[in-house]
């Protein structure tokens, strides 16, 4: 979770890199509408709805921002808003709640009159599967960070069994290359030295654009027309979706950050049917290798989900072992949560102590290995994006504690060691802009 806190105006984010961007689109519209200037002030919630504990969460925080703002206006919108208005909107501490299209409007903070709403009025929520377009919002800068995310896709064409995401953001919706490009220029002449793509379902963009350009497209585009870009990151990517020119891009121009977060969710072949996920156990070995080989730097990232309906001990330790034969580095793990409206809610239960034991055994194992990654670069050095409070990020996103940089450098870093979930190092020199 994090918040952001502009005059009277407070927005706190959960959820994804998509969020957070657009988190900063609210908070100007939001401004726009004049939330900003109202004298108790007024709260922003952009909500996920990823697992029922997300939406718990956002509950929490809902009740906690009422307690200690009395009198604020308290806006809830994202995922969670969009699948489920009615929870929002029985919720006494909650004014309006608006959808994830809405929230993107300044006239939907704007209409209401000083706020002063009635029960019909508090939810603001259309059909998401109606918008056919993404806008492309400009976020010039986000505040307090070295790097801008650029949303280039949103919403998902695709149905797995376990995720509710598709009914809150709606069918895969591209912006338009020459837009990306335009947004990126303008962040790179503003300072900006690291922008990161990120969508729904990323790989997928370009599908509903004429000619169905694809992401590795998208990203050649980029590196060549944007002048003065030093580094480009992507989001979360399915790896059956990244197609010949991505490949090359990743192994030939290293502006192209060597960290990939997968969108793995189990190892276990049957398990990834059971979830329509399209890729099997094998071939994300067999990515993780061809990439190895024409960009050894790489580091990868996976989501894994612990113990998803029918997932025997046999099934698991599949998920278990593909972290090794793989080679992740980086693993967000899900103890699987059931959301209402999905097919997986109706398969046969894991017990919710193992689902707990699971997604455990599966974070120690994720302990371990980004342990001997850590380790394994001390005495290297790396090329270091410094962000705020002594902190930046390596190429391969490893966070590094460094005392002797400033905010918004690029600097190249003798790693001296690591502290268990981050490296240390100290400044060799200053880099300069390619």
């Amino acid at each position: 979770m994090s918040e952001r806190v502009s005059s009277g105006l407070e927005v706190i984010t959960f959820g994804c890199r998509l969020n957070t961007y657009e988190s900063e689109v609210m908070r100007r519209e939001a401004e726009t509408a004049g939330l900003g200037g109202l004298k108790d002030g007024a709260v922003v919630i952009n909500t996920c709805a990823v697992t029922a504990n997300a939406v718990r969460e956002a509950k929490h925080a809902i009740r906690k921002a009422r307690r200690e703002q009395p009198d604020a206006r308290i806006i809830v919108s994202g995922c969670a808003a969009q699948t489920e208005p009615e929870t929002f909107a029985d919720m006494s501490e909650v004014d309006l709640v608006l959808g994830n299209e809405e929230k993107l409007q300044a006239h939907s903070y704007r209409l209401l009159p000083d706020f002063g709403v009635n029960q019909f009025e508090k939810v603001r929520v259309n059909d998401i599967m109606e918008v056919r377009e993404t806008a492309s919002h400009m976020v010039e800068a986000i505040e307090g960070r070295s790097r801008a995310f650029v949303q280039v896709q949103n919403g998902c064409d695709h149905r797995c069994t376990f995720c509710i995401i598709p009914y809150g953001r709606g069918n895969s919706r591209s912006v338009p290359a020459g837009e990306v490009v335009d947004q990126i220029r303008q962040l790179v002449d503003n300072g900006y030295r690291e922008i990161v793509l990120t969508g729904v379902d990323l790989t997928s963009w370009g599908g509903d654009l004429p000619g169905r350009p694809s992401l590795g497209r998208l990203v050649q585009s980029i590196l060549s027309r944007v002048n003065g870009l030093e580094r480009l990151r992507l989001s979360s990517i399915d790896s059956i979706e990244v197609d010949e020119p991505l490949m090359d891009a990743i192994a030939s121009d290293r502006r192209l950050m060597p960290h990939l977060h997968l969108s793995l969710q189990s190892g276990d072949d049957m398990i990834l049917k059971r979830m329509k996920r399209r890729h099997l156990r094998d071939h994300t070995i067999r990515f993780c290798n061809d990439v190895r080989n024409v960009r050894p730097d790489v580091v990868f990232g996976a989501d894994i989900i612990a113990g998803f309906p029918t997932e025997t001990d046999a099934m698991f330790e599949n998920s278990l072992s593909i972290i090794d034969e793989a080679g992740l580095t980086y693993l967000h793990v899900f103890p699987y949560s059931a959301r209402q409206g999905t097919p997986a809610a109706k398969m046969p239960p894991v017990d919710g102590a193992l689902i707990k034991k699971r997604a455990r055994q599966l974070r120690d194992k994720g302990d371990v290995v980004l342990q001997t990654f850590l380790s394994d670069q001390i005495g290297k050095t790396a090329a270091v994006l410094m962000e705020t409070n002594g902190q930046g990020r390596t190429e391969q996103f490893t966070s590094v504690k460094v005392a002797d940089a400033e905010p918004g450098c690029l600097v190249k870093v003798k790693i001296t060691g690591h502290d268990g979930a981050r490296l240390i190092g100290s400044t060799v020199s200053s880099l300069q802009a390619a």
